[in-house]
């Protein structure tokens, strides 16, 4: 038996804004931008795992939410609290210079952590943290 990750999900507040993000400041490449029933669905990735999607989705994806639930998963994005994505790269510090030339938002400049890692963190449009993790070794 095999299981391998195939989505994971980014909640956006604006899709133009996010695909801008993923796509200018990180490289990854939009996949599908399709319109369905009111929503939208993009998904993006990394070129070099072309098995791995990532949703770029409304807060709450469901249409039928309330209007409270709409704002309190709106509040709770703009703060940062509802996702938070790592990504893997083979040069902290040259990513940390890309990303921050692209304009985002820097939360934490490179660091060595004590578990082995050097990373950095930025908040994307919406407010998520958006981590670079790099093996030291």
């Amino acid at each position: 038996m095999s299981i391998e990750l195939a989505q994971c999900f980014i909640a956006v507040d604006d899709h133009d804004k996010a695909i801008t993000f993923y796509r200018d400041a990180l490289g990854l490449e939009v996949r599908n931008d399709v319109g369905f029933e009111g929503m939208r669905w993009v998904t993006i990735g990394a070129p070099s795992q072309p098995e791995v999607d990532i949703v770029l989705e409304p807060p709450i994806g469901d249409p039928n939410a309330s209007d409270a639930d709409k704002k309190a998963a709106a509040e709770l994005l703009a703060k940062g609290l509802l996702r938070a994505v790592i990504f893997k790269t083979d040069d902290c510090d040259a990513t940390f210079e890309s990303v921050r030339a692209a304009g985002g938002e820097v939360l934490q400049e490179p660091v060595d952590q004590p578990y082995g890692v050097r990373d950095c963190a930025f908040r994307d449009p919406a407010g998520n943290m958006i981590r670079f993790s790099q093996t030291l070794g």
